[in-house]
């Protein structure tokens, strides 16, 4: 399996000599060391953005289909608006009143089902799973998580435990177990359901057997890290039935699927039909401010805070409140779940019409603005893991910027801001076709 960091990841091996981004790679290597890591063969330093677009400093404009960190559009008006006026006022965390604190929580938990009335606010998606964790455990006084076969949650100690794609060569420890992503191709569409929670109820009883009991099941709904599992909606209902009368918790990390990303829900579990126990939040919830978050029941919160208690010096902040409250108001006003889905159809379709004329391609996947490409080799139907990334850079090159996903790196990553458009569609299928067309 290819680490996450090793998909699309530049070798500074590679760096030729001379040169200004030359002398800026040997500075940032100098004091990131190993740590440092870039993007593309031919990295890109990038000095300002908008909307759906990145400026290197030369004003050259790159689409960006790959970024959901800025959820509603780098450097959105509104949100940076909102941000600077709190941080002109006052900007204080939760240990003090402030109104527009409980504002935001009040409008988020509105997202979500009624049961789940409780918001911990923290700084990043990696610190919500890491204290999901650790509510399931002291819940059900259970230690024993179950995640897919690539999964990706984070990079605190207790999360990369279950993030399978941290690292090259990983062994689970004693107390997790994993299962393959949901994938159609492997079981019939009537058939995924079953399957899934099969493969988690055997997992769940080999647990049991070890010494471990079972605390909860893991996963993003759109199975992003896995190579993108969107479909059909409604599949994961048989595995949280599943997961509930073993006595564990459903956690949906919702850092990939959540804030409007799939078109057809604001939130990737209800695509599903399914009520999570816990929800974890993350990078698009600040359109790029560090907030993230985790809801859940008053008993499992409170069965943590019984215990131990938890308080975050940043998180929560009223700037970062702030942030959130603009970016579900831009998401609303704009119309952008609509957006996703009405744009991601359109995209679906191109990419889908690319299929048919290029055997490399085996399967479009995903659903909103969140759609997966996977490449194979054509004779052989073997992952092409190189040619994903030939194609990467080869957009890059073209100007247009997409990622990779999947056990092997074959699985090309698709994934803009939430206000990408149809004519930003039409060229991202109009450079990719130019690229599929090249000899290989």
């Amino acid at each position: 399996m290819k680490p996450i960091l090793a998909l699309n990841a530049f070798d500074m091996k590679a760096a030729a000599a001379g040169g200004v981004l030359e002398e800026r790679l040997r500075e940032r290597a100098s004091v990131f060391g190993s740590a440092s890591v870039l993007f593309y063969e031919r990295p890109l330093e990038f000095v300002r953005s908008a909307g759906c677009w990145l400026y290197d400093a030369q004003g050259v404009a790159y689409l960006d289909a790959y970024n959901n960190v800025p959820s509603v559009g780098h450097c959105h008006p509104r949100v940076v608006a909102a941000i600077s006026r709190q941080l002109a006022e006052i900007n204080v965390h939760t240990r003090y009143l402030h109104p527009h604190i409980i504002e935001f929580a009040r409008e988020l938990l509105a997202t979500v089902p009624e049961r789940l009335s409780n918001v911990t606010f923290t700084c990043t998606g990696s610190e919500a799973n890491d204290l999901a964790l650790r509510q399931a455990a002291h819940f059900t006084g259970g230690d024993g998580i179950i995640v897919t076969q690539a999964a990706y949650h984070g990079n605190t100690a207790r999360v990369s435990e279950v993030s399978p794609s941290s690292f090259t060569d990983w062994a689970p420890p004693p107390h997790v177990r994993v299962v393959a992503a949901p994938d159609v191709r492997l079981t019939s569409t009537a058939g995924l359901a079953s399957s899934f929670a099969s493969q988690v109820s055997e997992a769940i009883a080999d647990l049991e057997r070890h010494g471990h009991r079972f605390a909860a099941l893991l996963i993003d709904s759109i199975f992003s890290s896995d190579g993108v599992f969107a479909d059909p909606p409604g599949f994961l209902r048989d595995t949280v039935d599943a997961v509930h009368r073993a006595g564990g918790l459903f956690i949906a990390d919702e850092v990939q699927p959540g804030f409007a990303r799939t078109g057809s829900a604001f939130w990737g579990f209800q695509r599903h039909g399914v009520e999570p126990d816990i929800i974890t939040m993350g990078k698009p919830m600040g359109n790029g401010f560090p907030i993230a978050a985790v809801v859940t029941r008053p008993e499992i919160l409170d069965a943590l805070c019984a215990k131990v208690g938890y308080f975050n010096t940043f998180a929560g902040s009223a700037v970062a409140a702030a942030a959130g409250r603009a970016v579900l108001q831009v998401i609303a006003e704009e119309g952008l779940m609509e957006n996703a889905r009405s744009v991601g159809d359109h995209l679906k379709r191109g990419l889908k019409e690319l299929a048919a004329r290029h055997p490399e391609i085996a399967a479009v996947r995903g659903a909103g603005l969140y759609l997966g490409v996977e490449l194979i080799q054509p004779a052989s139907g073997a992952p092409a893991p190189e040619r994903a990334s030939a194609i990467i850079n080869a957009l890059r090159s073209r100007q247009v910027l997409i990622g990779a996903a999947g056990r092997f790196g074959s699985v090309l990553k698709i994934r803009p801001p939430l206000c990408f458009s149809v004519a930003h569609a039409d060229q991202l299928i109009g450079s990719l076709d130019e690229v599929l067309g090249e000899a290989q």
